[in-house]
């Protein structure tokens, strides 16, 4: 996704523009002739049918009834994964000894994956990398934000793809490569860390880390559904960002969800964006807003623009003004989130001045534009999405010897 920097959001809907907020993630594009396609055989997503993680009440009720108990016995493994958030089959005490190990001799997990490493920033911002069954990292970062009256919000950055498919110019998490998609499970389980880490209840969810969302819509529909139904974190407490896949943002639009689509603009005509974006190429910026417009038709929600500032690139005030003048040739129901550059390894970009960043901002808001500015959250945490991971892939994860080594090269594809 946008891999500017997970200085990431605190809430994508509009907040005053003296209240910054953070960058985001990455979505990108590979080879600019390359057609994208939202699903992909070679690169499709199945829901492991041995994971408990992930299913609804009525199917946990199945799962028992299949292995001899009552239904009930399904509300509780509900309320056990959901509601305790136990780990392990064998850590459900309040199940017969006799139904865990059937549910294990059967070959169930509950479908959580180890923490790997953990990075703490000074901010109090945390990215965690967490390890797949198939030794791969994934990055997800969790966000606190003290509100009123000593409360606390708490964002989970999580991530779609074991790295990302897209190649954003700016982005460190195309830079490391991608692997596959993510199983619904391993999505839900990230918002799962970062509430063990934080003690603390997730309330907002931004499917703004590695990977493109759009790109592996299924398993994020599957994972939204369970975070909104059985975790209970409200539909607009999430939100969805895209780079833009084409055929995509209808079909969202069908499901009538009430999150906020972000879409990952960062130029304001299709020259500059096919610069900065690869796959802008294959979806020309008037057919993406085109599909934003009947989004906001078809859902009456209003649809987040990132834009990412890079300095001296798309950045100026002559840029402010083409940009107000597109969204209001495409109508009403926008915001534009702005996005300082967060500085990457290797990247040639660099990040504004702030007084750039204020001057865009105004050339917005005298235009009537809605619009706020992320502050930069983690720096000193490889805030950037897919720094972190790119830190660790450059040596082989340590595994059990039961198994065999997992080579450098095998690392290196975990995004």
């Amino acid at each position: 996704m946008i891999a500017v920097s997970i200085a990431l959001l605190q809430h994508v809907t509009s907040v005053p523009l003296a209240r910054a907020l953070r960058p985001r993630s990455c979505h990108a594009v590979s080879a600019p002739s390359r057609k994208l396609s939202a699903s992909s055989p070679s690169r499709a997503t199945h829901v492991d049918p041995h994971v408990l993680l992930g299913m609804t009440e009525p199917e946990l009720q199945q799962v028992a009834v299949d292995l001899g108990q009552q239904g009930y016995r399904g509300k509780q493994l509900h309320h056990l994964i959901y509601k305790r958030k136990i780990k392990d089959i064998q850590e459900f005490i309040q199940l017969p000894q006799a139904f865990r190990n059937n549910l294990q001799e059967a070959g169930w997990t509950v479908g959580r994956s180890p923490i790997y490493q953990t990075v703490t920033a000074a901010d109090g911002t945390v990215k965690l990398l967490l390890k797949l069954e198939d030794n791969r990292l994934i990055e997800t970062v969790g966000i606190p934000v003290e509100v009123e009256k000593g409360a606390m919000r708490l964002t989970a950055c999580v991530s779609s793809q074991v790295g990302c498919p897209l190649k954003c110019s700016f982005c460190a998490t195309g830079k490391g490569g991608f692997s596959r998609n993510l199983k619904r499970h391993e999505i839900i389980e990230q918002v799962l860390a970062i509430e063990e880490i934080f003690k603390h209840r997730v309330t907002n969810v931004v499917f703004m880390g590695m990977g493109e969302p759009m790109l592996n819509l299924k398993s994020v529909l599957e994972a939204h559904r369970c975070l909104n139904k059985d975790i209970q974190i409200g539909q607009r407490m999430i939100t969805i960002s895209t780079v833009g896949v084409p055929n995509t943002i209808k079909k969202l639009a069908s499901h009538k969800l009430q999150s906020t689509l972000a879409l990952s603009l960062h130029a304001p005509n299709q020259k500059l964006r096919e610069s900065i974006v690869p796959s802008a190429k294959s979806y020309p910026l008037e057919a993406i807003m085109k599909d934003c417009k009947e989004y906001f038709l078809e859902t009456n929600r209003r649809v987040s623009f990132e834009y990412a500032l890079l300095a001296g690139v798309n950045d100026a005030v002559d840029h402010a003004v083409e940009l107000a003048e597109m969204l209001h040739e495409w109508g009403r129901g926008h915001h534009v989130n702005l996005i300082p550059f967060n500085p990457i390894e290797g990247s040639e970009y660099k990040r504004p001045y702030n007084k750039a960043v204020q001057a865009f901002a105004a050339a917005l808001e005298s235009r009537k534009i809605t619009v706020s500015v992320r502050q930069t959250r983690g720096l000193d945490a490889s805030a950037a999405c897919g720094q972190l991971r790119n830190e660790f892939q450059k040596s082989p994860l340590r595994i059990d010897s039961n198994n065999t080594s997992q080579s450098e090269s095998d690392i290196a594809v975990a995004c």
